[in-house]
């Protein structure tokens, strides 16, 4: 397979007043768009508003990487998870707050943001009412508390470092 080495130069579609420096490092014929920002571009923003797949990967004490599908949201700055406590992924980013997230387009998954950031924050703090919010969006009713309603729901946010937009289509 011929990888590209092409320089992108450009705007961020995004955010037009960014300037977009990097190297396309993809396979030849698939452009990537890296925005160094932490700004959440509209289109990213739109996808957390829907019931799109996320997958979030985290550091294993080994260093071997973690990777779980979650339903995701936003709070219009920040990506926003709703886990469980002492989940795997919350012990790990307790340890560690590096993660990665892919969101998809769910009418086209080969059209996604991959976010690399890092948890600023995990609270309990109106973790119920929220996982209901986000049952509403993927389930289209309340959260059937899959795992008891003994659960602890807590709300990690997290904070882009870098974005990429791989589009398709």
């Amino acid at each position: 397979m011929r990888m590209s080495r092409r320089p992108l130069i450009g705007r961020c579609a995004q955010a037009p007043d960014l300037l977009l420096v990097g190297v396309d490092r993809r396979p030849a014929g698939r452009a990537a768009y890296v925005c160094l920002m932490t700004i959440l571009p509209e289109g990213l923003l739109a996808l957390l508003r829907r019931p799109s797949a996320c997958f979030i990967a985290t550091v294993d004490p080994d260093g071997s990487p973690q990777l779980t599908e979650t339903w995701v949201d936003t709070d219009g700055e920040h990506i926003v998870i709703n886990t469980v406590e002492g989940f795997r992924k919350v012990r790990n980013v307790e340890r560690d707050p590096r993660v990665s997230v892919i969101v998809t387009d769910p009418d086209n998954v080969t059209d996604y943001y991959s976010v690399k950031g890092h948890v600023i924050d995990v609270t309990p703090k109106n973790g119920a009412e929220h996982i209901d919010e986000i049952a509403h969006k993927y389930l289209g009713r309340p959260y059937p508390w899959f795992g008891g309603r003994d659960q602890v729901r807590l709300i990690m946010t997290i904070a882009a470092d870098k974005i990429v937009h791989a589009p398709r289509g």
